[in-house]
């Protein structure tokens, strides 16, 4: 009996666990630990220690507000520019650009010159908050963990994945929200999508960050805001015109700050005086607001407490309005000169008294805070193409449940209006590989006829220097004789030491999982094929007497997909013109390319 059902144990085991989701239970604690311990340390230094003393100083005495964001904006671009390799990169944007461009890979030499440039941004009164330094300390640390954690077999992939994990981590601890953490890390990297892959991974780290912080921070939400209360239909229909208001207006917020950062960026002055500029500017807009409207509200800082004086009611609709409009100047001039964080606080903060100021004076709604809600979740929604996380936030961050479907309502409405401006430039549309493409193409026209087959007593050495120039796949046939043992893939003989090639023979490096089809099958059953439970490196194209054709990758498939979508190109019919040499493939595989 053992012997007949311990097989099919450990078959039906080894499909249970086909994603290696093991893994993940021990990598992402370990990252959410990590990530969790450094932003409370950053909260502790910002929050606790550096702003309450700047802002109880700058409320005293107002002259001071320009020199000191002056001094501590010339600071931050000199440490940016003398300690970093480039002073424009950092923040969300780098760990966006870091999905997109480089598998995930962070550098960490500049790590702890960037997060103290972080803290001479906010802890001095930049028009931003902990988000940057949080997100962009998180994605580093997952990055780094990665190469570190290699003994659980992580593959190139699993660091993009452990990335956005160390993302999710961050905002989830910055903002004592894991959910809002999960969800806007997964939307962080596309305009339209989210990143699926990271779900899992980012779920046990934000939740394990998240009691990390609050075991030494507490766990209350993080603004003083009014929660309670009930609404009606007709609180619909005005969320969704006050979407609809705020979505034009960051529009043109988002287009304006794209345009100020493009010009400071191209501006061919030292980086230090770039941040000096920008200082001055982010200073004039906190000094005009309290000569205006003197009080304990000012656009400057992360300024956290502003949430409960804006619900307060205390504020008529022409400071709210004024608020508004400097918090988003003192915004441009922070992080449009070069300002290390972002501005999910700032965007926070100006929907919140935008949504205000509406309900005062065009709703006549005593109900404040279901607005201020609604204006939260549809800036952030606008400016950075989160609208889940949007709506989420408000509800984890604010403890204002009650009010989501309004603010879902409000965040829809406002990411439509604003179309595709985004406060990141780095943000993507997700081209999906659309397989419907595809559909009727047979195998045979996207096969590889010209077959490299290899001998199982090769050496791996005698086997590079076979290679074709003309070939661009990743795996290969291996025979005993006429019988097919398998296949051999670039990938095993690069994770071979080249010390090794001489001795080392094909027959130890094959992988058996080789599977078969017909070169009339359709393209999509052989994707299925690759993709499958059992995934295979490869597929042996036999005709129906049992003669190979060729063989069929991903990587064909996917040649052919991006063949198709171009019209100076036909489908090559497997018959490449031209490929690597030898050398080149195995570098390319040693780079993760030809996966």
């Amino acid at each position: 009996m053992l012997r007949k059902y311990l097989p099919l144990v450990h078959e039906d085991l080894a499909a249970v666990y086909s994603r290696d989701l093991q893994k993940w239970l021990i990598v992402a604690p370990i990252i959410g630990v990590v990530t969790g311990l450094t932003i409370t340390a950053i909260s502790i230094v910002i929050l606790g220690k550096l702003w309450p003393v700047v802002l109880a100083y700058y409320l005293h005495h107002h002259w001071a507000i320009v020199p000191g964001l002056v001094l501590a904006f010339a600071v931050t671009g000199a440490i940016m520019q003398f300690f970093t390799p480039d002073p424009d990169e950092h923040s969300t944007e780098e760990i966006i650009r870091s999905y997109h461009e480089h598998q995930g890979d962070i550098e960490m030499r500049p790590f702890f010159p960037k997060l103290i440039a972080a803290i001479t941004t906010v802890g001095f009164g930049g028009s931003a908050a902990l988000e940057g330094p949080s997100i962009y300390g998180g994605g580093a640390i997952g990055s780094w963990l990665w190469a570190k954690l290699r003994g659980f077999r992580l593959d190139d992939r699993d660091r993009r994945i452990m990335l956005i994990c160390g993302a999710a981590a961050g905002m989830s601890a910055v903002f004592r929200a894991p959910l809002t953490g999960i969800v806007f890390a997964l939307e962080m990297p596309y305009r339209d999508d989210l990143a699926h892959e990271a779900l899992v991974p980012s779920l046990i780290a934000s939740v394990v960050a998240f009691v990390t912080l609050s075991s030494f921070m507490g766990a209350k939400p993080l603004f003083d805001f009014i929660g309670g209360g009930s609404f009606d239909r007709h609180d619909l229909y005005w969320s969704a015109l006050l979407g609809l208001l705020i979505g034009l207006i960051a529009m043109v917020f988002v287009v304006t700050f794209r345009r100020a950062r493009s010009f400071f960026v191209k501006w061919s002055f030292p980086h230090w005086v770039k941040m000096t500029v920008g200082g001055l500017g982010t200073g004039l807009c906190g000094l005009l607001f309290l000569q205006i409207y003197p009080g304990l509200l000012v656009p400057l800082g992360p300024n956290y407490e502003a949430v409960g004086m804006i619900l307060s009611g205390h504020h008529g609709t022409p400071e709210l309005l004024a608020f508004s409009g400097l918090k988003l100047s003192a915004t441009v001039f922070t992080l449009g000169a070069g300002g290390v964080s972002a501005m999910f606080v700032p965007l926070f903060l100006t929907g919140g008294a935008l949504g205000t100021a509406f309900a005062q004076s065009i709703v006549h709604s005593p109900n404040l805070g279901l607005y201020a809600a609604v204006g939260m979740a549809s800036f952030i929604s606008a400016g950075y193409k989160t609208p889940l996380a949007a709506a989420v936030f408000v509800a984890e961050a604010t403890g204002a449940h009650a009010f989501i479907i309004p603010a879902l309502i409000g965040a829809a409405v406002a990411y439509a209006i604003s179309g595709d401006a985004s406060a990141s430039a780095d943000q993507r549309l997700h081209e999906g590989v659309k397989l419907q493409e595809l559909t009727e193409v047979p195998v045979s026209e996207v096969m590889q006829q010209h077959l490299i087959s290899a001998q199982a007593s090769l050496t791996v050495h005698e086997f590079v220097g076979t290679l074709s120039p003309h070939s661009h796949h990743e795996g290969f046939p291996v025979f005993d004789g006429n019988d097919l043992l398998g296949a051999v893939t670039l990938w095993a003989v690069v994770h071979t030491a080249p010390e090794r090639w001489k001795t080392t023979r094909l027959h130890s490096l094959i992988d058996a999982r080789i599977g078969r089809i017909s070169p009339d099958a359709d393209v999509t059953e052989a994707l299925r094929l690759l993709l499958g439970e059992h995934k295979q490196p490869m597929l042996l194209v036999v005709s129906e007497q049992g003669s190979i054709q060729g063989v069929v990758t991903k990587t064909d498939i996917l040649n052919a997909l991006r063949t198709r979508r171009s019209p100076a190109h036909g489908l090559s019919h497997g018959n490449p013109s031209g490929g690597p040499q030898a050398k080149e493939l195995v570098e390319t595989a040693r780079a993760g390319e030809l996966r």
